[in-house]
């Protein structure tokens, strides 16, 4: 063979083999999460196959796809897959291609119980979020799990009726336990400033204990932040990014500053010498030197149980029923159920789209202002 009619091996006499710049990459934009990254990548059944020189740009689209859900989010995404994929191989069952049938006897052994080891059943608000997550998963493979199957909805309807209980609701912690717990907090170390200012800020702006955790001191500081402060004559400026956009949440001072957020968090960070990054984070070295990495959100519901706990907070009841009561929502709780403003602002404060979720925090609201039954002529 001479060399004018040479050929590489795979290719059509009169074609050249394309040029290692040229020839096309396999990516994938699907979200990679946890151990179960390797089965969101592309198939030989799903490839997506674009030019080299756009493979950068298919990263950053990763990036951006996974900005689309919290880590959190992701990770429940990634255990509850796992979950469902290790039932199946137990059951000598396929994960692929998703089929009602399978998924509608998965979540009927979710409720039986068989797959806890003490045997209890799984909760219908765990088996709804289950259910979300396989039809996350399945459609980062790029196929479709019908919930609206017979073989899912019926089933799923006589899980919620047969095991639905109303929702458990957690305690609030109101305007006088706050300042009881504050007092169990040591105001010479720099970890109890932290945590004086962490329960004044979740308590004042109604936060998320997520939201807490993800500010930074300035916006765009961090790539995992969740929003920022802006610390006013008047009070302080909270901006956080939430599922729907982002919105502006107004801190006012306290009336004292014993019980002053804004004064809290001032302390806070001149001592722990935070001018950059995120607000709440580790305090190392037996309690003298801070960390930068930013506290996750686990903490401030250990943080707030605890020290409900310490101040006896509903000390009427028994110490395991009080350790069950307190969590971080308990500070959002608070704040609905005792500020005594038109409900519109315990609205706009909280981020609640409707008036109706903001009541479901009010466990002190006057249940019956409006009374219908005399309204009627009874």
């Amino acid at each position: 063979m001479t060399a004018g009619n040479s050929q590489s091996p795979g290719h059509p006499a009169g074609q050249q083999a394309p040029s290692p710049s040229a020839r096309p990459v396999v990516v994938s934009t699907a979200i990679a999460t946890g151990p179960d990254a390797a089965a969101l990548l592309p198939t030989e059944e799903s490839p997506l196959a674009l030019p080299a020189h756009l493979g950068a740009v298919a990263e950053q689209a990763r990036g951006y796809a996974n900005a689309a859900s919290s880590a959190n989010t992701r990770k429940a995404y990634a255990s509850d897959w796992r979950h469902f994929s290790s039932w199946c191989r137990r059951q000598g069952l396929e994960v692929l291609p998703p089929s009602p049938q399978i998924v509608g006897l998965y979540i009927t052994a979710c409720a039986s119980g068989a797959l806890t080891a003490d045997r209890r059943p799984n909760s219908v608000s765990t088996i709804e979020r289950r259910l979300s997550s396989l039809s996350w998963n399945y459609a980062q493979r790029g196929q479709q799990l019908d919930r609206k199957d017979r073989h899912i909805a019926t089933v799923l309807a006589g899980i919620r009726n047969t095991h639905g209980r109303p929702p458990v609701q957690k305690e609030a912690v109101l305007p006088e336990d706050v300042i009881a717990m504050l007092e169990v907090l040591d105001r010479g170390t720099l970890r109890g400033l932290r945590d004086r200012a962490m329960l004044l800020v979740g308590f004042a702006g109604g936060l998320r204990r997520s939201e807490i955790v993800g500010l930074d001191v300035g916006r765009k500081q961090t790539e995992d932040g969740r929003g920022w402060i802006e610390i006013l004559d008047s009070g302080m400026l909270v901006t956080l990014r939430g599922k729907t956009g982002w919105r502006e949440v107004e801190i006012g001072r306290g009336s004292s500053d014993a019980t002053c957020p804004v004064v809290a968090l001032q302390t806070w960070l001149k001592l722990a010498r935070i001018g950059h990054g995120p607000l709440f984070r580790r305090v190392t070295g037996h309690g003298k030197a801070v960390g930068a990495e930013r506290l996750n959100d686990q903490q401030v519901a250990r943080l707030v149980k605890r020290v409900a706990l310490a101040a006896g907070v509903r000390g009427d009841l028994s110490e395991d029923e009080r350790e069950k009561k307190f969590s971080g929502h308990s500070l959002r709780a608070g704040l609905a159920s005792s500020a005594e403003v038109d409900e519109r602002h315990v609205q706009k404060q909280l981020g609640h789209v409707t008036a109706e979720m903001t009541r479901r925090y009010q466990r002190r609201r006057d249940r019956f202002r409006v009374n219908l039954t005399k309204a009627a002529g009874l």
